[in-house]
């Protein structure tokens, strides 16, 4: 992943809240993630996400952190979602295996 973030955060509040969504996105873990673009996602956590030190275009540094979620129809399509795009978390219920 890139050591530049489109958005880094500084304020001990925003921290704070970055890291208090950390307990909810477990890895394999099956959520639904509400954006504060509106947009809904799907998918399987595929490992827990990390607060870490990026730096802005202007070259400031501050933190933020990457989510890479599995698609929950199409697995093999993945969704990139920086910490801070995230509104809200709401774990599913476990997938039942389709019959083939």
């Amino acid at each position: 992943m890139s050591r530049i973030a489109p958005r880094i955060h500084t304020d001990p509040a925003q921290i704070a809240h970055l890291e208090a969504l950390l307990p909810q996105l477990g890895g394999e873990w099956q959520v639904q993630l509400t954006l504060h673009d509106g947009r809904r996602l799907l998918g399987t956590v595929a490992v827990r996400p990390t607060l870490q030190q990026y730096r802005n275009e202007a070259g400031d540094e501050g933190s933020n952190g990457q989510l890479r979620l599995d698609d929950y129809d199409n697995p093999v399509q993945q969704h990139h979602v920086w910490l801070d795009e995230i509104a809200s978390v709401s774990r599913l219920p476990p997938k039942a295996p389709s019959k083939v």
